[in-house]
């Protein structure tokens, strides 16, 4: 599948001055979102790495998701998604990292009537300030692979979206204390 308008945005506007690195963090999008990045010619002169975290224990171990709020929503809530956008960003040393955590499919035990994602975007401001943003899409009626793949469509526009318009983010500052991340 070719990549995205989107996608073939992100390249001019991350290389732009001053020129930004990206790291991806995924979840319900399985890897699209980078699939979709990585797909576009040059992508190498921002794109700096992306990981899967399908479990909440590798969303712990490797993004440094809280295990015990994000276990009471089944690490699927706006406050996740924002963790694993700054937790990317760190482990990949990037300026920005987006995030996606949410539904592929129904969950009647989860009490998930249609596929949806939360999404966060995370624009490291300084040392230990963030500037992060995020929403929610729902895709009603919608086949597995579909979903995925219009979540990781629309994060692809919300990011070049954020990147026109960088000031529309809420900016919050990184507690070190505890190695943990404020809340966006």
């Amino acid at each position: 599948m070719p990549p995205s308008s989107a996608a073939h945005e992100l390249k001019p506007l991350c290389l732009r001055e001053p020129a930004l690195t990206l790291a991806v963090a995924e979840s319900m999008t399985g890897g699209r979102v980078q699939a979709a990045i990585t797909a576009v010619s040059g992508a190498s002169g921002y794109f700096v790495g992306g990981i899967t975290a399908y479990t909440l224990d590798q969303k712990v171990r490797h993004l440094g998701v809280k295990r015990a709020p994000a276990a009471k929503v089944n690490a699927v809530s706006a406050d996740v998604a924002a963790q694993m956008a700054r937790g990317a960003a760190r482990l990949f040393g990037a300026d920005l990292a987006v995030a996606t955590t949410g539904y592929a499919e129904p969950s009647p035990a989860q009490q998930v009537d249609a596929p949806f994602a939360y999404w966060a975007i995370a624009h490291r401001v300084g040392a230990r300030r963030w500037r992060t943003t995020g929403g929610r899409v729902v895709c009603p009626g919608m086949t597995r692979n579909d979903a995925q793949q219009c979540v990781a469509d629309a994060v692809i526009a919300e990011l070049v979206a954020y990147l026109k318009h960088p000031r529309s983010g809420r900016i919050s500052d990184e507690r070190r204390a505890s190695g943990a991340a404020s809340k966006p």
